[in-house]
């Protein structure tokens, strides 16, 4: 008998994977290779999955079976964060905006321990579940030569030097000292690698103009406000992504940072006009 595939399917996730990286803006859009972070998918007791870890020690790499658990939505046509502002089909992208959120991602192993496996650069949020786990395998999986589409073209683009140089303003480095040494925030580095690449109006990039003819870039929970004159990208100002009534409401469990924000917000007073 021919099942009905048209029924939906039950996924358990088999554990998680814990990362460094907390929010969408601290992932990078593809695992970079010079990314040096270890990152450990923790396996759920009580299944047995210490004996299906077991052999697995010795491949180089592994691919991670995962669930974007962020998104509850799917679009036919979406807008990736690389290359211009062009929508394309979902199913010729990485978006996380499918109808089955489904991820999948080619990790170095590091080492299996019991339940935990030891894993390189990847590009997965802190708590992400993780859904199946395969060994990568050379043979099968390896294809340098195939096409990449639409990619190529972007690729080539991104493979040219940064078109804009990227500069802080007085303020804009104190800030960023006040983050990093009191409260080990930098959000600023992927911000300018962003900014060197393409300061332009971008929705994916959360870039967009501000009524003061600046722009602002939204940077997880941070924004950063600046201006461009030619090649020359000027970062004025950093400021909270969230507005202090959000912060100061305590039923709001789920802010990041929100300590951090509210200590920024005394230091540095929002801006009556153009902080939106």
């Amino acid at each position: 008998m021919t099942a009905d595939v048209t029924t939906s399917l039950t996924l358990v996730p088999i554990g998680v994977i814990h990362t460094s990286m907390a929010l969408k803006f601290d992932a990078p859009h593809q695992p970079e290779n010079s990314r040096d972070e270890v990152s450990v998918v923790e396996l759920f007791p009580g299944h047995n999955f210490e004996q299906a870890l077991r052999d697995l020690n010795g491949f180089d790499r592994i691919w991670l079976v995962w669930w974007f658990h962020r998104n509850t939505t799917w679009n036919p046509m979406v807008l990736p964060p690389r290359g211009s502002s062009r929508r394309r089909g979902v199913f010729a992208t990485r978006s996380p905006h499918r109808p089955n959120p489904i991820g999948l991602t080619s990790v170095p192993l590091i080492k299996v321990e019991g339940r935990k496996v030891y894993v390189g650069k990847n590009d997965l949020l802190d708590g992400t579940p993780i859904l199946d786990i395969k060994p990568y395998l050379v043979s099968a999986d390896a294809f340098p030569d195939s096409s990449t589409g639409w990619l190529a073209e972007v690729d080539a683009q991104l493979a040219e030097p940064a078109r804009f140089q990227v500069v802080l303003s007085a303020l804009a480095e104190q800030q960023a000292a006040w983050l990093k040494d009191n409260w080990e925030i930098d959000f600023l580095t992927r911000a300018r690698e962003l900014l060197a690449r393409d300061p332009s109006p971008h929705r994916t990039r959360r870039i967009a103009s501000t009524a003061q003819g600046n722009f602002r870039m939204g940077c997880g929970a941070w924004r950063t406000f600046f201006s461009v004159e030619g090649s020359l990208v000027t970062i004025e100002r950093l400021a909270p992504g969230y507005p202090p009534r959000l912060l100061m409401n305590s039923e709001a469990t789920s802010v990041p940072y929100r300590e951090a924000q509210l200590a920024f917000n005394a230091r540095w007073p929002a801006p009556q006009v153009g902080h939106s």
